[in-house]
């Protein structure tokens, strides 16, 4: 397939580790005044510890476009599969590195 390089046009690679993704069913954000910092934590059933898998960092015009391509793709979900439930959870309580600042 031909597809022409121009202005708009950006390769992306992903090798097969990075690929296979990352599971996660926690996120927490912390933000400075220069970057948002969201780690991606899975929490086991059970389990009296938690574990990062993967920390994102972004400043904070990246964090605000991520934003709003996340609540896009969430409505269009939505409108393909219906509506998402917000189950409540329990508060849990953490014990994670500093506070308030990344």
């Amino acid at each position: 397939m031909n597809n022409p390089k121009g202005p708009n046009n950006l390769d992306i690679e992903i090798n097969n580790e990075t690929a296979s993704g990352v599971y996660s069913n926690l996120a927490l954000i912390n933000h400075s005044g220069t970057e948002f910092v969201v780690d991606f934590i899975q929490v086991m059933p059970g389990m009296p510890k938690a574990q990062v898998k993967s920390r994102v960092v972004l400043t904070p015009q990246h964090a605000k476009r991520f934003l709003r391509a996340l609540n896009e793709n969430v409505h269009r979900f939505e409108s393909q599969f219906g509506e998402i439930k917000d189950h409540e959870s329990t508060a849990m309580p953490f014990s994670f590195g500093p506070a308030g600042e990344a």
